[in-house]
């Protein structure tokens, strides 16, 4: 019981922060800010 306990545990954790990355880029201003960086390193 504690095994499923624990998997079901990490699952509603990496769901919630898939959900969390995506939601974040729904704002647009992250999406460039993060493009920008990312541009700036080459």
């Amino acid at each position: 019981m504690a095994g499923k306990l624990t998997r079901w545990t990490w699952f509603l954790a990496a769901t919630v922060a898939l959900v969390l990355v995506f939601a974040a880029y729904l704002n647009p201003h992250l999406a460039v800010d993060l493009a920008n960086r990312v541009w700036a390193c080459f």
